[in-house]
């Protein structure tokens, strides 16, 4: 039976860089299960002592100190939460001190810069992508292709719109995406409209067994989540990408994070912002 423990993401904002890391960090972990708790915006020190509470609350039910990644950046704020009964695990602080002595220059203990609107350039480079994206989502239109930094191409239910989704808002790149339906895969072509893009194409693919699982929570009903139709599509697409070189990436066992990343490393297409 797996050990149970809490971890909390203490954040002076959206708490998104406290999550991405501890859920990294706590993934190295197999033999513990852990629950997590989010205490987004502690901006004020009475909003740090209800987190100091609230923390020794758990740890008192639990019987085991909370696990704490914590990412707010004022001093006080931080020698507050300190004080709980969890493990403090001071991200920022971690590493502020190495880099501010080997820059010579102080950090701006100022919160949200990784998340924020700092950079409003960034900040609307991400929104554009985002409806470009949506716009040009599941091949409904072809006219915006010309400013496509990558169109992805698979069956229906692969982790296509997900993914381009993911890239406009982490990356701020322009992705289209379009689905390969039965008259592609019988004539074993490509459609006109993309044979203009083919350098930006990339293939996605995925296990027969769990796109019918997906299939079929959304359309049960039909040939369209049967085992055979998931089968022969795959199976066709696959045999379409390497007839047409185009690089593919199985989606099945990989988070939208993983296959966003392969994509970037095959096609060296550049992120527009970190």
């Amino acid at each position: 039976m797996k050990t149970i423990r809490t971890a909390f993401f203490l954040s002076d904002r959206t708490g998104i860089t406290a999550e991405t890391l501890g859920h990294s960090l706590l993934g190295q972990f197999p033999n513990t299960q852990f629950k997590y708790m989010s205490v987004p915006f502690i901006q004020s020190e009475d909003k740090a002592r209800r987190a100091v509470d609230m923390i020794d609350q758990v740890a008192g039910e639990d019987g085991r100190r909370p696990l704490l990644f914590c990412t707010v950046v004022d001093d006080k704020m931080t020698a507050i939460l300190s004080k709980s009964q969890g493990l403090m695990l001071d991200i920022f602080g971690t590493f502020t001190t190495a880099i501010e002595n080997e820059l010579g220059e102080r950090s701006s203990t100022v919160s949200g810069h990784g998340h924020g609107i700092a950079n409003i350039h960034n900040y609307h480079q991400r929104i554009d992508a985002m409806h470009y994206a949506l716009d040009n989502d599941d091949g409904v239109t072809a006219k915006g292709y010309d400013k496509a930094d990558v169109i992805l191409v698979g069956v229906s239910r692969c982790g296509k719109t997900p993914t381009c989704i993911y890239l406009a808002l982490q990356y701020g790149l322009y992705a289209a995406n379009y689905p390969l339906v039965e008259d592609d895969l019988n004539n074993l072509t490509l459609p006109d409209f993309l044979q203009p893009h083919r350098k930006k194409l990339y293939g996605l693919t995925i296990e027969p067994p769990r796109l019918r699982q997906i299939r079929a929570e959304r359309r049960p009903e039909g040939k369209y989540a049967t085992q055979e139709q998931c089968e022969w599509e795959v199976k066709t697409a696959e045999r379409l990408f390497k007839r047409e070189q185009i690089r593919c990436v199985d989606t099945t066992h990989k988070s939208i994070e993983e296959i966003s990343t392969t994509i970037l490393s095959d096609t060296g297409v550049t992120r527009r912002f970190f």
